[in-house]
Formats: C-alpha cells, structure tokens, sequence
C-alpha cells in the first residue's frame, strides 16, 4: 500500500512477520484457532481422528487468512483535501478523503479511519466496497471546533479484512493536514475613521512625490506615458528618458494592539473576556484592512505582525488578503503572555506617524494605565476597549467595577476614546458608541461621554 511512497508502517510490518499477522486475529479468528487446538488436543487424546482432522482445519483457516491478508500488497494512493482550511470558529469544515487503486488487482473490503482531535469531533470511519483496478472512491466527513487553534487531521489509516473476518491488519498513510480554526470576526458599520479624506477613497491621504524641481525622484520612461512629464534634466543625467513620477497614494496606518497578560484577563473557554478581545482584534483588524488602511498587529510583547520592512505594516507589496491570512493565523493560536506590562508595546510605537490606534485591554493597574495613557501621544488617534474581569466573572448582566470605571476615565483624560465593554457585548455597537462619541456633543448612549481622537 502506497501514498506516494510506502507507508509508514510498512517497514514493521515486514519486520514483524508471523507475529504482527497474529496479532491483527479478531476475535473470530482467535476463537477458530482456539477451537481447533482444543479439539486437535482432545482428538490426541481420545485417539479421534475425525476430530483431529476438524481441529485441524478449524485452526490452520485463521492461521491462512492472516498469511493471506499479510502477504497482500495493495497500492493505494490516498490524499486529503480540506474546504476551507481555514475556518472561523464556531463553523464547519468539510474534509474530502480520495482512495486511488494504483495496481493491476483489485482490492478486498477496506475499512477507512481518519485520526482527528477529539475537540473536532467523533473520529470518522468509512466501510469502501471492492475497489477495481485503477478505480477512484471519494467520501467525505465534516469537523466544528468552538476554540480557535491549529489541528492536525491525520494520518489517515486502512484496515484489511479477509473475507471470513478471522484477520484485521492497520496500514498508515505518514501525511497530514491541518485545519486552523480562526477567531470569530464580526461584521463592523462603516464609521468615519481617522486618515481619511474626502475624494481620495478609503482610508488613503495623497502625499505628493515632488517636492519641488530640484527635489524631484523621476523613474524610467513607460510606454504608454505622456511625454510632456519627461524630466530633462534627469534625461540628460542617466542617458535614457525619465519621467516624473505622479502624486502617489499613501495608505493611511491602523495598529491593532492587543493585550495578551496572564494577569489582565480571567477565566478561560470561548465566552471569557480573553477570547472576546481576541475576536474583537481580529474583527477590527479584518474591517481596517476592507477599508484601504495600512494594518498591523500589536501585542503586549512588542511582537508585530505581519511585520513588512522597518514599521511592521502591511504595506503595498503584500496583499490585503494574504495580511488578514497571516494575522488570523496569529490569532488561531495566541495565548496569554507572562508580562507584567505594556512598556514593550510602548516602545514599538514611535509616535507622530501611528495614524489610528485602537487597542483592546484587560485589567489595568495604575501603573499600566500610565503606560496606556502615553500611547496616546504616539499615534494620531486612539481608541480603546477595556474589558474589566470583574464584571466578565459576573457572567451577562455583569457590571463594570469601579477600579475599571477609574481606569476607563484615565484613558479619557489623556485622549482616548475609551469605552468599557460589559459582558457579552456586541464589538459593532461600541464601534458605533465609539463614532457617536466622536460626533455628538452629549453622551454616548450606554457608554458615557468620551473625548480623544476616534476621528
């Protein structure tokens, strides 16, 4: 048996000879064989040779279709397909299994098993009828996972079976796959946000690329381009025709910051306050990128993600799509940090030229806060969603304690847009909360009055 090259556990079968044959007997086949060395026993015994002669053909059958079935080289190719490989939690992934007779004889009953994790579900299994040769057999079996995470899927396994049912013997394919189950992403409403301008779509600013005649940075002649925006002087410089290059758009910056401490965040499953900031971020994350921003990914540890060139962004050479693949997978398997603190974060803004910064954070000490508060002098607006364990303990309903109201009011002060996220919440209405804060001038509706620069 063959999956593009002999299975694994090919080599100990060999190794094993009679003895792995006679340990695949099934329980039919250790009775047969039990039967007839009792009854050659008695036969011995009792000087029957009738009975001698049945012992006898009642234990050389199981002892035949073990040789049989061992001595039987089936080549089978099989593959494994996931649709889609990459899942949110909460969904269902289908995984596609193909079976190939890659030899000249066709094959016996096959009994097909997948090795899955038990969090994914029951581990599927799949009776196949004969299998001609150069035949082809397809099925299928779907997973669901509530908690994000990486699962390998394999390795995928046959049974043999001899005709009688006295033999089973387990051949293993040595390839796997994995599902990455992904955060939950929720859909968020279009608000205005910080970096655009009017005209220039979503999310982009236009810088001009020439300072001036002497500061001009021209670039090579283009078919197809308009020769009144040849650069003489450059011409005249390099020896080949150079033109000058137009207004460039500039995407407008976005970081993500999440806060990952151990210390910020209690309880654990898929309705903590941890897991809810990590959907939180990956929704936020999902919705600046469909909106043309520059993205990036910031945890308390400093660690950028995806971490293109010098600022970390996801800037014009990487697609949007394979950004948002890259951060998911981040955040299919984060977990909580053993920091302290947020200085490290800190230190990986620069200031100035951050653009928006919007963060999701646990429980804060006064000392945390501070550190929180100063982020907001480097970058160009901020706004924050803090989740305080307190009330996330009291389950639904639960109310913000007064240390997190003081924290919440701190980021205020010093320029956030700050809202404190009760349990369960939806990330959609606090993003409008969020905007509404911005815009009116009373309060927000379920939130309080909020200053800083959502927008």
């Amino acid at each position: 048996m063959t999956a593009g090259g002999r299975p694994a556990a090919d080599a100990e079968e060999d190794k094993g000879g009679l003895r792995t044959a006679l340990a695949g007997l099934t329980t039919r086949g250790r009775s047969f064989l039990a039967a007839g060395i009792a009854a050659a026993v008695c036969a011995y015994v009792l000087g029957q040779g009738d009975l001698l002669r049945v012992g006898l053909l009642l234990a050389v059958l199981p002892l035949v279709c073990a040789t049989v079935l061992f001595r039987t080289r089936y080549r089978v190719a099989g593959s494994r397909r996931l649709s889609p490989a990459r899942v949110p939690a909460g969904s269902e992934a289908r995984v596609h299994l193909r079976m190939d007779n890659v030899s000249r004889l066709p094959t016996g009953l096959l009994m097909l098993q997948d090795r899955v994790p038990y969090v994914l579900g029951p581990r599927p299994r799949f009776v196949l009828d004969r299998v001609e040769a150069g035949g082809r057999r397809e099925v299928s079996y779907r997973v669901r996972s509530d908690l994000r995470g990486r699962y390998p899927l394999g390795p995928l396994q046959l049974r043999l079976t001899d005709p009688f049912g006295m033999c089973e013997l387990t051949r293993s394919f040595s390839t796997y796959d994995t599902l990455t189950v992904i955060p939950q992403v929720e859909p968020l409403p279009a608000v205005r946000l910080t970096g655009e301008a009017k005209g220039y779509g979503d999310g982009r600013n236009r810088s001009l690329a020439l300072a001036g005649e002497d500061d001009v940075i021209p670039r090579g002649y283009r078919h197809g381009d308009d020769l009144r925006r040849v650069h003489w002087r450059s011409t005249a410089r390099y020896g080949e025709l150079m033109v000058r290059r137009e207004e460039q758009p500039q995407r407008a910056r976005c970081t993500v910051l999440l806060d990952t401490r151990s210390i910020g965040f209690r309880g654990a499953g898929p309705d903590s306050a941890f897991e809810w900031a990590v959907s939180g971020t990956a929704s936020a994350l999902v919705h600046m990128l469909e909106r043309g921003f520059s993205v990036r990914l910031l945890t308390d540890t400093g660690t950028s993600v995806p971490g293109e060139g010098s600022d970390g962004f996801a800037g014009a050479s990487q697609e949007s799509a394979d950004a948002a693949g890259l951060m998911m997978d981040t955040l299919a398997v984060i977990d909580h940090s053993d920091g302290a603190g947020l200085s490290r974060a800190y230190d990986v803004l620069r200031g100035g030229n951050e653009g928006l910064l919007v963060a999701f954070l646990g429980d804060l000490d006064e000392e945390q806060a501070a550190v929180a508060a100063k982020m907001r002098q480097r970058s160009g607006s901020a706004v924050a969603f803090v989740l305080d364990s307190a009330g996330w303990a009291q389950g639904p309903g639960g109310l913000v304690s007064d240390a997190g109201d003081a924290r919440v009011r701190m980021l205020r002060e010093a320029g956030w847009t700050a809202l404190a996220v009760p349990p369960g919440a939806g990330l959609g209405d606090l993003w409008r909360q969020a905007d509404h804060a911005r815009t009116s001038a009373g309060p927000a509706p379920a939130a309080g009055t909020t200053t800083g620069g959502w927008g």
